[in-house]
């Protein structure tokens, strides 16, 4: 991504939204895409006929060509990266580029999935892996699910060093409470460390609580360029960095099960947006597995390597903590309806602007935060994405 200097205009975050999200029986995943981009262009204040960009992953034959027709949409600049969970941090830092550099004026990105609906109505069944073909060959005829690996990177973390069950599940535990600030969440009552370690087992260490819920939603993103902003309904977001990275696909290629691509991605986005991590107020990190959070509190530079556990304890990573984290209640909680990164990003920008309602982080004297970063994880840490925002 071209640093400030280059850019030939700032990008800002105008209009994000949320669909309905949680249980929802009743509609379809375009239905749901629908409904969050005129949610999104309605938060902006735009006009439809700004968006010139579209961006749109996991739905769809020609991905994001049919959802751009469903929408009604033309767009002569579009994006259909598709890197799991990640993917929308990607697309973003995409679209920013594109805008600054003048290829489009306003690049609207969505979401939306019925994954929980599906398995329920029998549309489809659970998913044990991602497939059998290719580089996955190798790992799936011996049952090596998606939350094995989670699981299995988080025993290597235990083993060098020392992290333990009960340091993982109190990021649960946290993400719970900073949910139960949330009215839209799934999941809102408290929970114990006692309760995440007693539940069942899914894939050794992790029980049911250390793991995402399933849920349905969907949610949008706007992001223009500087001369739209005066047109703006809200006080805009700017896009100060962003970075992408890739790690592996195979187990076996993964050098160190410890350190997530985080660590490069955090890296350069903090050096594009001139910040360091501790200036930041608010982290968006995607957490499938309560592993997934401490792992990329370290690789971002919350914290040293091998201090997550620690580092997340005392309640730091609640709305009132020194770090607030996921403050919607995370995928842990709140939502999950599959590539979540884009609900990170909605969040930060509520939180930025003071509309998070009762979950909202106050800084001293009761001020704002300034600064937020989102960071988002694919497939079983084989890529990230990860974005700087900031008031302004």
């Amino acid at each position: 991504m071209p640093s400030a200097a280059q850019r030939t205009r700032k990008v800002a975050v105008v209009g994000v939204s949320l669909s309905d999200c949680g249980r929802v029986d009743t509609a379809t995943p375009y239905a749901l895409h629908a409904q969050a981009a005129r949610r999104a262009l309605a938060d902006s204040g735009l006009d439809r006929s700004v968006v010139d960009g579209f961006a749109s992953a996991g739905l769809g034959t020609l991905a994001p060509v049919e959802v751009a027709e469903y929408l009604g949409l033309r767009p002569t600049w579009l994006d259909s990266t598709a890197v799991g969970g990640s993917t929308w941090e990607v697309m973003a830092a995409h679209a920013a580029d594109a805008i600054a550099a003048g290829h489009a004026r306003a690049v609207l990105l969505v979401y939306g999935s019925t994954a929980r609906a599906d398995i329920r109505a029998g549309r489809r069944t659970s998913n044990l892996s991602f497939g059998a073909r290719g580089p996955l060959q190798f790992e799936v005829p011996y049952g090596h699910t998606l939350v094995a690996k989670y699981a299995m990177a988080a025993r290597r973390h235990m083993h060098e060093y020392g992290t333990t069950l009960e340091q993982l599940a109190d990021i649960a535990v946290q993400a719970r409470i900073n949910a139960g600030h949330n009215p839209d969440a799934m999941f809102r009552e408290p929970i114990t460390i006692d309760d995440v370690l007693s539940g069942p087992m899914i894939a050794d260490p992790f029980t049911k609580l250390h793991c995402c819920i399933r849920s349905d939603g969907g949610c949008a993103v706007l992001l223009a360029a500087e001369e739209y902003v005066p047109d703006t309904a809200k006080p805009p977001v700017w896009v100060l960095g962003s970075g992408t990275a890739v790690s592996h696909t195979t187990m076996s290629e993964w050098e160190d099960f410890t350190v997530s691509p985080a660590s490069a991605s955090g890296r350069a986005a903090f050096a594009r947006a001139g910040v360091r991590p501790s200036d930041i107020d608010v982290a968006e990190l995607y957490d499938a597995f309560t592993y997934m959070t401490l792992v990329t509190l370290e690789d971002l530079g919350f914290c040293a390597k091998g201090e997550g556990g620690a580092f997340a304890a005392k309640g730091r990573l609640t709305r009132d903590g020194e770090l607030p984290t996921n403050t919607d209640g995370g995928g842990l909680s709140a939502c999950h309806p599959g590539m979540r990164g884009l609900f990170l990003l909605v969040e930060a920008v509520r939180q930025l602007r003071g509309e998070a309602g009762e979950r909202q982080v106050r800084k001293a004297g009761g001020r704002l935060p300034e600064l937020a970063v989102a960071s988002g994880t694919g497939g079983w840490f084989c890529s990230a994405g990860t974005v700087v925002l900031g008031r302004g």
